[in-house]
C-alpha cells in the first residue's frame, strides 16, 4: 500500500466530483437556452496492477457527455422566424466566417441586411427556389444559402401555367372554316368567349381573350388572343393574329376529352409561354359554363409576411395576396447525435465518433418537422440537477477526507524517527 497512491486517488477523485459540479452549473446555467442539451458526466476506474498482498490503489477519470438526442420541450410563440425541430435533425447554421455547423437553437430574427440569424449570430442556411425546386445534397453542405427575406426586394412573376374548368355546350352550332377567330376574319365567328388575366416577365396586367368554337361533333377549336390588340368596339381583326390554338375532341357519347391534346398554349405578349389546361372541360348537353379557372404569376409587389410550412417551404406572401415559394430549409442528421463535438454559440460540430452528417429534408426518413412559431426549451431539469450537486459536494468531501487521512498517516512516519 502506498500513502502517496492513497492521497493521489483523494486527489482524483475529488477532480472527478469538481468536473462532475463544473457540468452541472453549466446546465443550470444553461437551463433557460433555448436548444440547449443537458451536460452529464461518466465516471471510469483507474486500476492500478497489485502484486501479492499489496493494494496500489489507482483512482477515476470522467468524461463529460452531452443529451444531444433528448427532444427539449416546444415553447410556442408570436414569431414567425422562431423555429424548433419536433423529432431528429439539425438546422443548419453558418458563421460569420461562413463556417457550417449544426444547431437546434432556432430563435432567428432578420438582421439589417435581411438574414435570419439567431442569438448566437449564426445565420440559417437553406435551398434557393430560384433554379427550381431544390433537391438536397446527401454527403455535403453545397448548394445551401443564407436565407435573406427582405420587404424592400420586389418580385414579378411572369405567368407559365393555367387551367379551366367547366362545360362547351354538346348543341352548338358548328361554325364554318372560314368564319373561324383561328382566321382573325372581321367575320370570325364564335361558340363561347371567356377572359384571363396573366402576367409579363415584369409583372404587368395583360388580358387575354379565349373563345371555345365548335367546328363539328364532339370537335372543338381553342384561340387565344391579346386584348389590347383587338379592334375597338369589334373584336376582329386582333393585330397580330392569335398567340394560341388548339383542337379538342370530345368522346361524343360521355362528354369527356378523347383526344390526345388537353391545353392550350398561348404566348403571352412581353412574357413567358403559358400553358392553359383544359383536361377539366367536358361537353355535355347544358350551356357553356366556366366554373373555375386561373393562371400563376404576379405583379409587382413587396413581401408582406413570410410562412414556413412543416417541411420547411419559406413562403412570401405579398401585399397583392399572392405566395412564392422562396428557399427550403433543410435537416441534417448523424448516426450518433450524442457523440458530436459541442462548441461555444450551442452549436455542434461533425465528432469522430458521431458518424458523417447526411442532409435531407423535413417528415422525409427519420427526420422530423419543423415548427414555425416555436421554440425547443433545454432539457435541463433543475430539481436532478441540484440532487446531482449534492451528490456531488457529498462525495467531494469524502474524497477530501481521504486525502486528509492520508497527510495524517504521513505525519505518522515522519514523526516516527523523532
Amino acid at each position: 500500500m502506498s500513502l502517496y497512491g492513497m492521497m493521489r486517488t483523494g486527489v482524483s477523485g475529488m477532480n472527478a466530483q469538481a468536473n462532475r459540479l463544473s457540468a452541472t452549473a453549466d446546465n443550470i446555467a444553461n437551463a433557460d437556452t433555448t436548444g440547449y442539451k443537458r451536460a452529464f458526466t461518466e465516471f471510469s476506474t483507474l486500476v492500478m496492477p497489485t502484486t501479492g498482498g499489496a493494494y496500489n490503489s489507482g483512482g477515476v477519470t470522467t468524461t463529460i457527455m452531452n443529451s444531444i438526442s433528448s427532444q427539449g420541450v416546444l415553447q410556442y410563440t408570436t414569431s414567425v422566424s422562431d423555429l424548433a425541430v419536433d423529432g431528429n435533425g439539425f438546422f443548419v447554421v453558418q458563421s460569420p466566417s461562413g463556417t457550417p455547423f449544426l444547431t437546434r437553437a432556432g430563435a432567428f430574427v432578420p438582421d439589417g441586411a435581411g438574414r435570419l440569424v439567431n442569438a448566437a449570430g449564426y445565420q440559417l442556411m437553406a435551398y434557393s427556389y430560384d433554379n427550381g425546386v431544390p433537391s438536397a445534397t446527401v454527403n455535403g453542405f453545397e448548394g445551401l444559402v443564407p436565407v435573406v427575406i427582405s420587404d424592400k426586394d420586389m418580385s414579378a412573376t411572369p405567368s407559365t401555367e393555367g387551367f379551366y374548368t367547366g362545360n362547351l355546350a354538346a348543341n352548338a352550332t358548328a361554325v364554318a372554316a372560314a368564319d373561324l377567330p383561328s382566321t382573325n376574319a372581321a367575320t370570325a365567328q364564335y361558340s363561347a368567349k371567356s377572359s384571363i388575366i396573366a402576367y409579363d416577365n415584369l409583372g404587368n396586367k395583360k388580358l387575354l381573350d379565349v373563345y371555345f368554337t365548335n367546328t363539328g361533333p364532339g370537335a372543338w377549336e381553342v384561340t387565344v388572343f391579346d386584348q389590347a390588340s383587338a379592334t375597338p368596339g369589334t373584336s376582329f381583326p386582333y393585330t397580330g393574329g392569335p398567340i394560341g390554338t388548339a383542337d379538342l375532341t370530345f368522346d361524343t357519347t360521355t362528354g369527356k376529352l378523347a383526344g390526345a391534346v388537353t391545353s392550350v398554349t398561348a404566348n403571352v405578349p412581353g412574357g413567358a409561354s403559358l400553358k392553359i389546361d383544359l383536361s377539366g372541360m367536358k361537353q355535355l348537353g347544358t350551356g357553356f359554363m366556366i366554373s373555375d379557372g386561373a393562371v400563376n404569376g404576379s405583379a409587382p409587389g413587396t413581401i408582406d409576411k413570410v410562412q414556413i410550412s412543416t417541411d420547411g417551404t419559406i413562403y412570401a406572401q405579398y401585399k397583392d395576396g399572392s405566395t412564392k415559394a422562396l428557399y427550403k430549409i433543410p435537416l441534417a442528421d448523424v448516426q450518433s447525435p450524442d457523440n458530436l463535438t459541442v462548441l461555444p454559440g450551442n452549436v455542434y460540430a461533425q465528432g469522430t465518433d458521431s458518424g458523417s452528417i447526411r442532409i435531407g429534408f423535413a417528415n422525409e426518413g427519420r427526420q422530423g418537422s419543423i415548427v414555425s412559431g416555436a421554440l425547443e426549451n433545454s432539457n435541463v431539469d433543475i430539481a436532478e440537477e441540484l440532487t446531482d450537486m449534492i451528490a456531488a459536494q457529498r462525495s467531494y468531501t469524502a474524497n477530501s477526507k481521504v486525502f486528509q487521512t492520508g497527510s495524517d498517516l504521513m505525519d505518522v512516519l515522519v514523526n516516527l524517527k523523532r
